[in-house]
């Protein structure tokens, strides 16, 4: 499972080459993005070569299908739904408890701008889950090829690329 964040990661906090802006209304609130078509094709090609699915990992939940996937090339992906009353246990950003329990067992690449160790130690210590990496994006930057190349090679070495 690739798990994938908008803000900081698909849309960074500074000007960066190569991105388009976007204006957006999400439940009533007016957005400015930028978004790089490039990666939506990173996305997909990584997920085809590792046999893996696409699943947002946003607070934008349902509106990412809406406003990012389009502007990326991507299909409709599953969301992963958050709730923010969730009290902290170690540390961990509001979201790494329901990423947790959506996740179940299934091996994943996380790619956000807040996964730090206490999110790791969390996922570690969380019942059923399974092997995972955590790519913490910088957010200013935003989402690399070199990101993809590493969760390519992670995946590739657990036994999830179709190979050649």
């Amino acid at each position: 499972m690739l798990l994938v964040d908008v803000d900081g990661v698909l849309n960074p906090f500074s000007s960066q080459p190569g991105f388009r802006r976007y204006e957006c209304t999400v439940g009533g609130e007016h957005y400015t993005v930028h978004l790089n078509r490039e990666h939506g094709s990173w996305l997909m090609e990584l997920a085809v070569a590792t046999r893996s699915e696409l699943v947002w990992a946003t607070t934008w939940e349902d509106s990412a299908n809406e406003w990012i996937a389009p502007r990326l090339g991507l299909p409709q992906l599953p969301v992963v739904p958050f709730a923010r009353d969730v009290p902290s246990e170690l540390g961990e950003m509001f979201k790494t408890p329901h990423v947790a329990k959506y996740v179940g067992s299934t091996p994943f690449v996380w790619f956000d701008d807040h996964v730090f160790l206490e999110d790791e130690e969390y996922l570690r210590g969380y019942q059923g889950v399974s092997d995972f990496l955590l790519v913490n994006i910088e957010p200013r930057r935003g989402l690399t090829r070199e990101h993809v190349e590493m969760a390519r090679e992670w995946l590739s070495l657990s036994g999830f690329s179709q190979g050649p």
